[in-house]
C-alpha cells in the first residue's frame, strides 16, 4: 500500500504552524536558538513515530519533501528547496543550458505533444514540429508509463543516441526518429533585426547567464546594419540573474552609475551595484516594452532606465518583484533558494507589490495597500511611485486573452489544437508578415469548434446557475420557477454569441499561434511588427522626436 502523502502533509504543516505559535514567539537570541533545537527535536521524534507505526511504510524523501515545501511555502513563491534529482532543471534557470533535443512539451488531453521546438536544437534538425505527439522514448511507451516524465527521459549527456516515436502533426502513421543529444542553449535574445528604417528591435526573453552577452552581440550587429533608434521588448521577461540586469543596464548607462541597491536583514550582504565598465551606447534613443509578466530583472532594467530618464517606456504595469534571492549549498547535493534581501532602483523605490508579511483569512499574501505608496523622482524630476511594478510612460495595450471566453478557449487548448488541425490541411501558407487569418478560416474555427469537448460558462451564466440553484431551497422556489427558467435561458451563453463577440482577439491569437507552427518564434515577431500596437505605438512615437524628449522632461507635478 502507498502511504499517504495527504495525511503526512497535515501532520507537517500542522507541526510547522505550532512552531510558528510556539518556537519563534520570542525576541532574545537565547530562547530562540533553544526553541529552534526544541521544534527541530519535535519534528524527528514525529517522523520516528510516523514511521515506526503508521500503518503503511514510509517514504522518507517524499514526507520529507513534502514538509519541506509546506515550510516554504509559508513564506513566498520564490523561497524554494531543490533536491538532487531536481538540480538540472535548476542549472538550467541560472546558466540557460541543458543537454537533450531542444523541445518543450506540453500535456493536451493525456497526450504530450511538441509545444516549442529550439531553432538549430537537435530536433529541429530532426524535423520536429510544434504539434507533433511523442508516443515513447527508447521504447518507453509514454501512455503505458504515466508516472514517468518524458522530458527526463529526453534528456540525458551529450553525445548519447536516442530513438522517439512521434507522429508527426501532419501524418497518420507514428514514425521513429534517431536523434542524437546536444547541449542546447536557451537564448535569451529570441530575435533581432531592423524592423523600419533606423529603428532596431530586440525581443529578450530571460536573463539568464549568457544574457548580456547576447544583446551585445545584438546591439552591436544592428550598429553596423544602421540602427539609430531602439525598441527593447521586456514583455513576458520572468526575470533571472541581477548581475545581468546590472550589467544589462551598463550597457545604456556610464560607468561607476549607480544601477541598484539590495537591503536584507543580513547587514554584510547588503550591497550597492554600480556600472563597472564602460557603457555601449549611452545616448541612442530607447524605447523599452514592458507588460504585467515583466518581472524581477526585467523591472530593473525598467525602472533603472526610468529613472535616469535613458528610456521611455511602453506598454502595461509590470509585475511587482522587487524580491532578491541567493542559492544555499545544502547537504546531500541539495539547495535551497531564499529570499534575502529586496531591491532598490536609483530614485529609491522598491516595486514590489505583494506583501508577504501580511495574509489574509485564507491565507494568501497580500498586496500593499495605496495608502502605503510613495512618490519619488526620476533624474529630470518626474514623479514616480514604488509599490506593485513599473508604470510605463504611455499606457498602452490589451490583454489577448481578456474575455473569459477568450481565456477558456486557451486553457482548454482549443487555439493550440486548431491550428495542429490547420497545419494539416494547409501544408503551406503565405510569409509571416502577410499571413492572414480569414473569414472563411473563422467560419471552419467555429465548425470546428463545434465537434470538441469545449466547455464554457460564462460568469454571468455562473452566477444565474448558482442564484437558482439557492432559489431552489426556498418554498417559495415553486412560484418563481417558470421566471427563475426565463432569467437562465436569456443569460445562457452560446458558442456562437462568444465567437462574434470577441471575434478579433480570437482571430489575432489563432494567427499567431499558426504562425508559430510554420515559422517559430521568429515569424511571430515579424507578424507582430505590423500588427502588435504596442510597436506601432513606439514606432509612431520614434517619429515624434520632440514628444519623444518632452516625455523624458516633462516635470509632473
Amino acid at each position: 500500500m502507498k502511504f499517504s502523502q495527504k495525511y503526512l502533509r497535515r501532520a507537517f504543516v500542522g507541526l510547522i504552524a505550532l512552531g510558528s505559535l510556539i518556537g519563534f514567539s520570542f525576541s532574545r537570541p537565547a530562547e530562540r536558538l533553544f526553541d529552534i533545537a526544541k521544534n527541530l527535536d519535535l519534528y524527528a521524534s514525529v517522523f520516528k513515530e510516523l514511521n515506526k507505526f503508521y500503518v503503511d511504510d514510509v517514504n522518507p524523501n517524499l514526507a520529507v519533501k513534502t514538509s519541506i515545501d509546506a515550510l516554504l511555502k509559508s513564506f513566498d513563491p520564490y523561497t524554494v528547496y531543490y533536491p538532487e534529482d531536481e538540480l538540472e532543471d535548476f542549472m538550467t534557470m541560472t546558466t540557460g543550458k541543458y543537454q537533450g533535443i531542444g523541445i518543450v512539451l506540453a500535456e493536451i488531453n493525456d497526450e504530450y505533444r511538441v509545444a516549442y521546438v529550439d531553432e538549430n536544437s537537435p530536433a529541429s534538425k530532426a524535423g520536429l514540429g510544434i504539434g507533433d505527439q511523442l508516443i515513447s522514448v527508447n521504447g518507453i511507451k509514454i501512455s503505458d508509463t504515466p508516472e514517468a516524465e518524458p522530458s527526463k527521459l529526453l534528456k540525458g549527456q551529450a553525445g548519447t543516441s536516442l530513438d522517439i516515436s512521434i507522429l508527426k502533426n501532419d501524418e497518420s502513421a507514428p514514425k521513429t526518429i534517431h536523434l542524437k543529444r546536444e547541449t542546447v542553449q536557451i537564448n535569451n535574445v529570441i530575435y533581432s533585426g531592423i524592423i523600419r528604417p533606423g529603428v532596431g528591435y530586440i525581443s529578450l526573453e530571460e536573463f539568464n547567464a549568457s544574457a548580456t552577452k547576447e544583446l551585445k552581440s545584438a546591439l552591436s550587429t544592428l550598429k553596423q546594419a544602421g540602427m539609430q533608434k531602439l525598441i527593447l521588448d521586456l514583455r513576458e521577461n520572468p526575470g533571472g540573474l541581477l548581475t545581468q540586469a546590472v550589467d544589462i543596464c551598463n550597457l545604456f548607462l556610464a560607468k561607476e552609475t549607480k544601477i541598484v541597491e539590495t537591503r536584507g536583514k543580513v547587514e554584510e550582504w547588503n550591497k550597492t551595484y554600480t556600472a563597472l565598465n564602460s557603457s555601449f551606447d549611452s545616448e541612442i534613443p530607447l524605447i523599452i516594452l514592458i507588460n504585467g509578466h515583466s518581472a524581477s530583472a526585467a523591472e530593473i532594467v525598467a525602472g533603472v532606465m526610468q529613472d535616469y530618464d535613458r528610456a521611455v517606456l511602453i506598454g502595461k504595469k509590470s509585475y511587482g518583484k522587487g524580491l532578491v534571492q541567493v542559492t544555499r549549498d545544502l547537504p546531500y547535493r541539495t539547495k535551497m533558494k531564499i529570499t534575502t534581501a529586496k531591491y532598490y532602483i536609483p530614485s529609491g523605490r522598491c516595486i514590489q507589490a505583494i506583501d508577504y508579511q501580511h495574509k489574509n483569512s485564507d491565507g494568501q499574501a497580500i498586496a500593499y495597500k495605496d495608502s502605503s505608496i510613495k512618490s519619488f523622482k526620476t533624474q529630470n524630476g518626474r514623479t514616480v511611485v514604488d509599490g506593485g511594478g513599473i508604470l510605463p510612460d504611455i499606457l498602452i495595450g490589451k490583454d489577448l486573452m481578456s474575455s473569459s471566453f477568450t481565456q477558456a478557449l486557451m486553457k482548454q487548448h482549443m487555439i493550440f489544437l486548431y491550428a495542429c488541425h490547420y497545419q494539416k490541411n494547409h501544408p503551406k501558407i503565405a510569409s509571416s508578415e502577410s499571413f492572414v487569418f480569414s473569414e472563411n478560416d473563422m467560419n471552419d474555427f467555429q465548425n470546428w469548434l463545434k465537434n470538441q469537448k469545449f466547455i464554457y460558462e460564462s460568469p454571468v451564466e455562473k452566477q444565474v446557475r448558482m442564484a437558482i440553484d439557492l432559489a431552489k431551497k426556498d418554498q417559495a422556489y415553486a412560484s418563481l420557477e417558470a421566471s427563475m427558467s426565463a432569467l437562465k435561458s436569456e443569460w445562457s451563453s452560446s458558442t456562437t454569441k462568444e465567437l462574434l463577440a470577441h471575434k478579433q482577439e480570437i482571430i489575432s491569437l489563432i494567427e499567431q499561434e499558426i504562425i508559430l507552427h510554420y515559422y517559430l518564434q521568429k515569424g511571430v515577431n515579424q507578424w507582430s511588427f505590423s500588427k502588435d500596437p504596442v510597436i506601432l505605438e513606439s514606432l509612431n512615437l520614434f517619429n515624434q522626436p520632440q514628444k519623444f524628449q518632452e516625455i523624458l522632461a516633462k516635470k509632473n507635478k
